[in-house]
């Protein structure tokens, strides 16, 4: 996948009118690139990602590609509470896939979003994991999750092939206003 794979998978998902969002498990950028890209010049990000190196790269990236972008970065694990401010939305691109337990860490992210905030994941399309994406989980998966973390309107708004466990989904949710 390339940055307009990653754009396309989450426009749906981010308006285009800007606002504070957070992208946890930030890694090197593609999906904070994508982040960027649907919120234009007026959108705050805060890249969150425990590899200090991976944070650079994105930091760099950002740097180059999205200069007029306002972004922080976090070198924090993003299951331990955060100085965060309140944010509009966040994504979750392929990163909550590495935690069998995901209620808590649900819970601990959507204390940062507004009433009416976005949540947006990104995640592989199967139950079944292997060493590399131990604890995926389908949309239908999700559609449960959120609904007992207490997200409402989840709907899956994009899927693209990949060559890795079959495909990505873009599903979206909202906490409650």
């Amino acid at each position: 996948m390339n940055h307009t794979d990653h754009v396309n998978l989450i426009h749906a998902a981010v308006p285009a009118s800007g606002g504070t969002w957070a992208d946890f498990g930030a890694g090197s950028g593609a999906f904070t690139l994508a982040l960027a890209d649907c919120l234009g010049a007026s959108g705050t990000i805060y890249a969150v990602d425990q590899d200090a190196s991976a944070l650079r790269q994105n930091q760099k990236a950002m740097e180059s590609q999205f200069p007029h972008i306002t972004a922080h970065y976090l070198n924090a694990n993003f299951t331990q509470p955060l100085d965060l401010p309140p944010l509009d939305g966040l994504i979750m691109a392929n990163s909550l896939h590495f935690h069998r337990d995901k209620h808590p860490i649900l819970r601990q992210l959507i204390s940062y979003l507004k009433p009416g905030g976005h949540f947006v994941v990104v995640e592989y399309n199967v139950d079944r994991g292997n060493t590399w994406v131990p604890y995926p989980f389908t949309y239908a998966s999700w559609e449960k999750l959120a609904a007992a973390a207490g997200l409402t309107q989840t709907r899956q708004l994009a899927a693209r092939p990949t060559r890795f466990l079959s495909e990505f989904y873009c599903a979206v949710s909202y906490t409650k206003r």
